[in-house]
């Protein structure tokens, strides 16, 4: 993957999120900073009583941390996912999505 960050914080926010993806053979992964620099890691669910993308999980791990706000988060495998949550609760936060070559888009 190539360095395509600006931030050196999402750099390392996507070596979480595609380290994740790897490791957990999921088909989708999301890693998330906070506004205090805290990170959180999630993979997407896929269950018959639950289904959730990786952004919706992360947000929901971040949440129960009781964050006050969001600096970036990224998505690793399938582009397909509700960045709403994100950008309802942190209209300025930066969004990209790595795929599968490690080409690095902005959500």
């Amino acid at each position: 993957m190539s360095n395509s960050f600006e931030n050196t914080e999402d750099q390392k926010l996507a070596t979480l999120a595609t380290a994740t993806l790897a490791r957990t053979g999921a088909t989708q992964a999301a890693a998330l900073r906070d506004t205090t620099g805290r990170t959180y890691v999630a993979i997407n669910i896929s269950e018959p009583t639950l289904t959730l993308d990786a952004v919706q999980a992360v947000f929901i791990v971040a949440a129960a941390s009781q964050i006050a706000g969001i600096e970036g988060v990224v998505i690793a495998g399938d582009k397909d996912a509700i960045t709403a949550v994100i950008t309802d609760n942190s209209p300025h936060a930066t969004i990209f999505h790595i795929d599968a070559n490690g080409s690095v888009t902005r959500a």
